[in-house]
């Protein structure tokens, strides 16, 4: 049985044959899937900015014209042979209305063009695509770039060293999401651990000694190592395509793909929903989504939405 019966795309009415569009029409074609097209409308920036009422006919030539515009994406769809349907929806609270409107429909995959935002907006105004990943109830594949329209590499990102992951049983759902996704694509399926000793070890105990810190750091990386062979051993994935590597998880992850899994597709990471401080500074996913190379698929934990 196909792994996607309803795929839902957040189009993009800035872009024509976005990368986001394609790899939907792509995973739905493999699949079987029936795919809903659908975009969200929000009045006229003046409207914001002038507090402008729009009249009715303004409004309905603003969504006519949103509506042919989906309706030309939904042609070139359907002449590579996919099921697709479309929806035009007015909204003044976008996030709101998409978070809802998810719930109800429930694809089994959400997919989406990456929305850039600079570093410095960020810091003041969480981005949509964020908002997504920390509160969407369903996998979100963002979609930075597409060069394949079916992933050819896909990599399950995990990490042992949290007890989160491992009590909610993340890891499990990443390596089962890749694996699932990558039978769908005929895709090759890899499992990387980036980890980062340091962190681990604020507040176990005093650096005493130097021996003590070598012998300490090697038998919580050889623990760590353990964990991931299991994963690994678990769910069939051959050694050569298993890498434990040392780094920060972002820039760990995001050097070794670039430098040495050429062609990685999507990259396939787990969210924990965050409060306070953590929340604040955003997710291991979040923080990838604007640095790593390929395309993210977030997942949560099973029940965690």
């Amino acid at each position: 049985m196909s792994q996607y019966q309803r795929l839902l795309l957040i189009a993009d009415p800035q872009q024509h044959q976005s990368p986001a569009a394609r790899r939907a029409v792509a995973l739905a074609r493999a699949s079987g899937a029936a795919l809903h097209a659908l975009v969200f409308v929000e009045p006229p920036a003046r409207t914001y900015l002038w507090e402008e009422h729009l009249e009715d006919s303004e409004r309905e030539a603003y969504l006519q014209r949103h509506e042919r515009w989906l309706q030309v994406e939904a042609q070139w769809m359907a002449e590579e042979g996919v099921q697709v349907t479309t929806q035009v929806i007015w909204s003044t609270q976008v996030l709101k209305d998409m978070l809802a409107y998810i719930d109800e429909f429930r694809p089994d995959l959400l997919i989406k063009d990456v929305t850039l935002e600079s570093a410095l907006k960020r810091v003041f105004v969480t981005p949509l695509d964020c908002h997504l990943l920390r509160e969407a109830p369903v996998p979100v594949h963002l979609v930075n770039d597409a060069p394949h329209k079916l992933p050819r590499r896909i990599v399950a990102a995990v990490d042992p060293a949290q007890s989160d992951t491992q009590i909610r049983g993340l890891n499990t759902q990443i390596i089962q999401t890749a694996h699932a996704l990558a039978l769908q694509c005929d895709a090759q399926l890899h499992l990387l651990y980036a980890y980062d000793l340091m962190p681990m070890l604020d507040g176990v105990a005093p650096v005493a000694s130097t021996a003590w810190s070598v012998n300490c750091l090697d038998e919580l990386r050889d623990s760590l190592h353990k964990e991931f062979e299991r994963l690994g051993d678990e769910h069939n994935v051959p050694q050569e395509f298993r890498h434990f590597i040392m780094g920060p998880p972002v820039p760990g992850i995001a050097q070794f793909v670039d430098e040495y899994l050429v062609d990685v597709d999507v990259v396939v990471m787990g969210t924990v929903h965050r409060t306070g401080f953590g929340r604040l500074i955003g997710s291991t996913t979040e923080r990838a989504l604007y640095s790593m190379p390929g395309s993210i698929l977030a997942v949560k934990a099973s029940g965690a939405a």
